[in-house]
């Protein structure tokens, strides 16, 4: 029994401990109010020997817990003022069979502003988590890197180089190149290099945005600018970038005015969003990429001719995929690993033979090309071999043809079908199956266009 009695004894001193700890104040009270327990002191200066056996009403200022122990209802996050002090408080009633046998009040804050102080704390690290979260984002929004550029080239190798030392600058970049030679990726991979790469990255495709609405993406626009405007206004792409990288693609395709307007930017860093006269200050990387001859455009009167130096200062012009067949193999075999597991599909491997077709190629739409080529094949393979039937006919030809024996000398008409072909499938991969804009990059009318795809049964591309 004095064994029971101690260890009663230790667990109800453990227990006052934790009450103490966890409590700036508690107090205890019978069914008729009055105090059994109490620890006010650190508080009011009132002493428990003083105040055990009293109406709690006669000693806590502005209590309740007298009412409590008689609605038998709790009161959680109460507002109790006590000796001048707002403080926050619980008033819990104590429930045996059915019956009210008591209540416990307790302290959680001894003054309102200490809520106040940990909700500015609270806000505080909410915002820095925030900002992590988004950096975190930002730096996952740049999918590639360097390591990402797969090459055996030398040509290749020197531009990452260039590359690397022009992240370690503030200086715009113009990358050249066919479309699908991997323009954006040197973009992602020169930010992710740069003291730049935990800010944003933005991109915009300067060909993909009607003409009327480019202004208002790259600059944004305030409130009531025009009809249809946002209530609260709009921040342009040119500000979503500010501390980081805005890549503006297909920079050829823009518009004169506008090419004004970009020059203006960057030579007094700073702009305005559309119906403001308020100045933001202009502090991004700028990147710039084209599948045009900028020079060419210049001569002709379509591309600012200052606007290009301006643009031009650190040049990064890759080669396609044709001049670079090296390159071919380790791309293929890189790529079709992405792609399963991207698909969650088991292991597969190119041939001897489909990757020796896949090197005769001419490649006119280059890595962009490649990796559709091997998609369709991973989809049309069911074994663990990707073989040349799993290729489309165009490769298959190709390679045929190239095999083919120097006196197969063959008719005009079929070297000229083919090379109508060849075009024509170009032209469609290039403007992504546009046949529009195909039969305006091959200077023919687009029911010309339908035809000769009609006639040669063009459907794979």
């Amino acid at each position: 029994m004095e064994d029971k009695l101690a260890e009663l004894k230790e667990s109800i001193e453990m227990l006052e401990d934790i009450l103490n700890y966890a409590y700036e104040g508690y107090v205890l009270v019978d069914p008729e109010g009055r105090i059994v327990k109490m620890n006010y002191e650190k508080l009011m200066g009132i002493k428990e020997e003083d105040a055990i056996g009293k109406p709690v009403q006669e000693v806590i200022e502005n209590t309740r817990m007298h009412i409590v122990v008689k609605t038998g209802k709790k009161e959680i996050r109460d507002v109790q003022r006590i000796q001048g002090h707002d403080m926050i408080t619980n008033r819990i009633p104590i429930i045996k069979e059915n019956k009210v046998i008591g209540a416990v009040g307790t302290v959680l804050f001894k003054d309102i502003s200490e809520v106040k102080e940990l909700a500015h704390q609270l806000l505080d690290l909410q915002s820095k988590i925030n900002k992590y979260k988004g950096e975190i984002e930002r730096i996952e929004g740049t999918k590639y890197s360097f390591d990402s550029i797969i090459t055996r080239n030398p040509k290749m190798e020197y531009l990452k180089k260039v590359g690397k030392r022009a992240a370690e600058t503030n200086s715009t970049v113009l990358i050249i190149g066919e479309s699908g030679t991997g323009k954006e990726l040197f973009a992602h991979a020169i930010h992710r290099a740069s003291y730049r790469r935990a800010e944003p990255f933005i991109a915009i495709n300067c060909a993909a945005i009607p003409r009327g609405l480019l202004e208002s993406e790259l600059f944004g626009y305030d409130r009531g600018a025009f009809t249809g405007a946002r209530r609260e206004g709009k921040p342009g792409k040119f500000e979503q970038a500010l501390g980081g990288t805005i890549f503006l693609d297909e920079i050829g395709d823009m518009p004169l005015e506008m090419q004004a307007k970009i020059l203006r930017v960057l030579e007094s860093k700073e702009f305005e969003r559309i119906g403001s006269n308020k100045k933001i200050a202009f502090d991004a990387r700028v990147i710039a990429a084209t599948n045009e001859n900028l020079e060419e455009a210049v001569t002709k009167g379509k591309f600012r001719e200052d606007l290009y130096y301006r643009l031009n200062v650190v040049s990064i012009d890759i080669p396609p995929l044709r001049e670079r067949k090296e390159d071919i193999e380790p791309l293929a075999n890189h790529i079709l690993k992405y792609l399963l597991q991207e698909m969650k599909l088991g292991e597969k491997e190119i041939t001897k033979e489909t990757m020796k077709i896949l090197k005769k190629y001419n490649w006119p739409g280059n890595v962009r090309e490649l990796r559709n080529v091997l998609e369709r094949a991973v989809n049309l393979s069911t074994g663990k071999l990707i073989l040349p039937e799993h290729l489309p006919e165009r490769l298959l030809n190709g390679s045929i043809h190239i095999a083919g024996s120097v006196e197969d000398i063959p008719l005009l008409r079929d070297v000229v079908a083919e090379a109508e072909i060849e075009a024509i499938r170009k032209a469609l991969i290039l403007s992504n199956g546009n046949k529009s804009l195909a039969a305006e990059r091959l200077g023919i009318h687009r029911t010309a266009l339908y035809k000769k795809i009609d006639k040669y049964k063009i459907s794979d591309v």
